[in-house]
């Protein structure tokens, strides 16, 4: 059985929506970068991640956000022959990126759950707060990987839904807090 990872930025009122600041749409956007002092031990959980990661996952929006820019570039060059899967019941298979590792469209999360039932190691999902959210209300989630900022922004895209669900206990398997306030989070779901 393999474990899928949702690894990401938050803000401390629960808002992952536009951390980069490319994403178009949020007035904080970039929120990340902007106004915190950059600490590198921060960002360590970042190359943690790599040694586990053997395959990557989004949905549709993401993965065509990560697509226009992780192919060339040379901080995410590691990532360039993973495997890829995208959950998307839109996208056409003409759409893929070329030279950007092998990619497969799942259509739903029961294609999710058997993805997870094979063989491999992690699958780590990257932004993509919407197929999280419905993966995560599946009971397909295992782990989380959050760097949580210090900041409040009010609005924007949430990694958790607010509907009514069964409760989900987590463990928390590591945590770490820097100098700029930002805390790294590390739960594992438990089963």
């Amino acid at each position: 059985m393999r474990d899928l990872v949702y690894t990401g930025f938050m803000s401390l009122d629960g808002v992952v929506d536009s951390p980069g600041g490319t994403e178009e749409g949020h007035r904080s956007g970039g929120w990340v970068f902007k106004d915190l002092e950059f600490v590198p031990e921060a960002w360590s959980l970042k190359g943690e991640e790599l040694a586990d990661t053997t395959a990557l996952m989004f949905g549709r929006r993401s993965y065509e956000a990560f697509a226009s820019a992780w192919p060339g570039s040379e901080d995410h060059a590691a990532y360039r022959d993973l495997p890829k899967y995208v959950v998307s019941s839109t996208l056409a298979d003409g759409a893929l990126v070329d030279g950007w590792g092998p990619t497969t469209i799942l259509r739903s999360a029961e294609d999710v759950a058997a993805l997870k039932a094979g063989e491999g190691g992690a699958i780590f999902i990257h932004g993509s707060a919407e197929l999280a959210r419905r993966l995560s209300d599946a009971g397909l989630i295992d782990r989380y990987h959050l760097l949580v900022f210090p900041v409040l922004l009010g609005a924007g895209k949430s990694l958790f839904g607010r509907a009514d669900r069964d409760k989900h206990m987590l463990t928390l398997r590591e945590s770490q807090s820097y100098p700029n306030g930002i805390l790294k989070l590390v739960y594992d779901v438990r089963r």
